[in-house]
């Protein structure tokens, strides 16, 4: 896919985002995204980045971990998400810290070493060059600074895999169906099969300089997150 062919179907799903999320985790989606919240290391008064924050999940969760005192933007491509996710967090919440900023993944509009703490939540796999992010990504940490990229994974067991084929396949693209997005979701498997696994991740993170780098398969392999610090 192009970057322009991912931010209209990401334009086009974003009224049905959220539901279609939990069909697609079973609803374990948000205990994930805490658990890279945790791992990005993202304090009370830090400055952190979402990229290819959505809907605003991981936004708010960093936003309720730096408090008052720190800052979050939410960085997204797609104006549709950014708007639901704008609406989103001012119906809950109104004194939390974010900023929401339209802008790519590959081209970072800030400077160097100008963030505590990133995440980036089914993002990587969507960019048409993972390296190139990366290595943005690296760039707009501070020294020391670390970052959590959660996302789908094809997991290694044959049987698990199996059974992600046939949830794709037999649940989640007839959820889609349903809100008029079978094409949209269709294109979660091969997505899959091009995205580089958890080893993968950790040599291309290790190659754009990050140190410590570790990859945590969560859900069977089904999901994972990526964690890298800057040296």
């Amino acid at each position: 896919m192009t970057a322009d062919t991912v931010r209209d179907l990401f334009d086009r799903i974003a009224p049905v985002y959220d539901q279609l999320n939990n069909w697609l985790s079973l609803g374990q989606h948000r205990i994930w995204k805490q658990m890279a919240v945790k791992w990005s290391g993202a304090k009370p008064g830090d400055r952190c980045l979402d990229v290819c924050c959505g809907s605003g999940d991981l936004a708010q969760l960093l936003a309720e971990r730096v408090g008052k005192t720190g800052e979050v933007i939410g960085l997204d491509f797609s104006t549709e998400q950014l708007a639901i996710a704008q609406q989103r967090i001012q119906q809950r919440y109104i004194d939390l810290p974010i900023t929401w900023m339209e802008g790519d993944a590959l081209n970072l509009p800030f400077p160097d070493n100008d963030f505590d703490a990133a995440t980036m939540g089914y993002g990587l796999r969507n960019v048409v060059d993972i390296p190139r992010c990366l290595k943005e990504l690296h760039r707009i940490l501070k020294p020391g600074a670390c970052a959590a990229i959660l996302d789908l994974h094809r997991p290694t067991s044959p049987l698990v895999r199996a059974f992600q084929q046939w949830y794709l396949e037999t649940v989640v693209v007839p959820a889609a169906t349903r809100y008029g997005f079978s094409d949209e979701y269709a294109y979660i498997a091969p997505s899959l099969d091009r995205f580089p696994t958890g080893t993968e991740q950790v040599d291309l993170a290790r190659e754009v300089g990050f140190s410590d780098v570790t990859h945590y398969p969560i859900a069977g392999g089904t999901m994972g997150v990526l964690v890298v610090k800057k040296p």
